[in-house]
């Protein structure tokens, strides 16, 4: 029996950002680790707590069989059932660290454990390449440092406003006046024409828009030939997808803010969305994730998980994606790492190893990721050992 005996909770702050890391720690001393990916928002402390609230229902369990944990959880913890983003990050941080220490104990990658390595290497595209500039022209020409870097595909936020500690502000109220507008449909060319007809773009529309503004700038998306729009819609008005499916030549992307089989069942069932962005972090956790694009595969359409957290995260994401027929370039934000006070909880990020655009999978045991303990352990705030034995 793989029996957990400890669970310790580590809530990082820096940078702006703040990753919750969970150690599980079985009777024979294996460690693993996820992540509850509530980094760029808000809600950590909220998710630290609902892992602590949760710790009960984990300690003595066996993580020879991390399914039957899942449900043990989902099933007993009344809001879990229907819940949103603390509970589902909390729960997928813990399912995270349970798959992590089967596949240690087994001695294969977590990808092995669902019989499925589509690639050996995978593409990445670059996220966070623009935060510093609030103009169009400086907004557009800071994409010469993720080309530079080798990367061939770049996701932006148009309508997005800088805030302090390179933070972004999104559409308020979902209506921008006419200036604003205009301003996120000139970056969006201006864009184009400085990186040429064969980089990819992806706009992320974070739901601010309303209808008037998102069929104006859906006609500029078309016309630009982007990869994807995404969350063209408040993440709530699922059934407003339906309305917008086949009006334009531009994929729908959405999902980062949907959990569990059952919430992208329903995106699904709209037809309106091309691409699902489960998160690994808050999703549900690895074998949910797994779950989910299983069934996107059966609606024809792809899966692109989201990833926006810590290098943990990024490793686990890698894990999902390559298990995935339909799996689509890795998101990262290669730049986090630019802040003075980022705390980088990995000692092999694959961050680091992307090269000309793209790394190789790993092959290691587990999710593949070295936590660099020295680093995190001034965070720790919780120890079932040392607050609760």
């Amino acid at each position: 029996m793989l029996t957990i005996e400890n669970m310790r909770i580590f809530n990082i702050q820096g940078a702006g950002l703040h990753p919750v890391i969970v150690e599980l720690r079985t009777k024979d001393g294996l460690l693993g680790y996820g992540e509850a990916a509530v980094a760029y928002g808000i809600g950590a402390k909220a998710a630290a707590g609902m892992l602590t609230d949760l710790c009960p229902r984990v300690i003595g369990a066996d993580a020879t069989y991390p399914r039957q944990i899942w449900h043990d959880i989902y099933d007993n913890s009344f809001w879990t059932k229907g819940g949103g983003a603390v509970v589902f990050a909390a729960l997928s941080a813990i399912d995270q660290a349970l798959w992590d220490i089967k596949a240690k104990a087994l001695g294969v990658p977590v990808y092995e454990l669902f019989g499925a390595r589509f690639e050996t290497e995978l593409e990445a595209y670059a996220n966070g390449w623009s935060s510093n500039h609030d103009d169009v022209t400086g907004w557009a020409n800071a994409a010469e440092r993720p080309l530079v870097d080798g990367f061939r595909i770049l996701k932006s936020y148009p309508f997005a406003t800088q805030q302090k500690g390179g933070t972004l502000r999104h559409v308020q109220r979902r209506q921008l006046d006419d200036d604003a507008f205009k301003r996120a449909v000139d970056r969006a060319r201006t864009l184009r024409k400085a990186v040429g007809p064969d980089i990819g773009l992806m706009f992320d529309l974070s739901g601010g828009l309303n209808n008037d503004q998102l069929i104006r700038f859906m006609d500029v998306c078309a016309e630009l030939d982007v990869i994807w729009v995404e969350e063209p819609l408040d993440p709530f008005n699922v059934h407003g997808l339906k309305n917008l499916a086949g009006r334009w030549p531009v994929p729908i992307a959405a999902g980062e803010r949907v959990y569990t089989r059952s919430g992208f069942r329903n995106l699904l069932e709209t037809g309106g969305v091309d691409i699902v962005m489960p998160d690994v972090g808050n999703c549900g956790g690895v074998f949910e994730l797994v779950q989910i694009a299983a069934m996107a595969e059966a609606y024809n359409v792809r899966v692109s998980p989201h990833n926006c957290a810590s290098s943990l995260c990024t490793a686990a994401s890698v894990q999902v994606a390559v298990a995935s027929a339909m799996a689509m370039p890795l998101e990262t934000y290669p730049y986090f790492a630019d802040a003075n006070d980022y705390v980088q909880v990995l000692k092999n990020p694959i961050e680091k190893q992307i090269k000309n655009g793209r790394f190789s999978v790993p092959t290691a045991p587990g999710l593949g990721a070295e936590i660099d303990l020295d680093v995190i352990e001034p965070f720790r705030s919780f120890d079932f050992a040392r607050d609760m034995a």
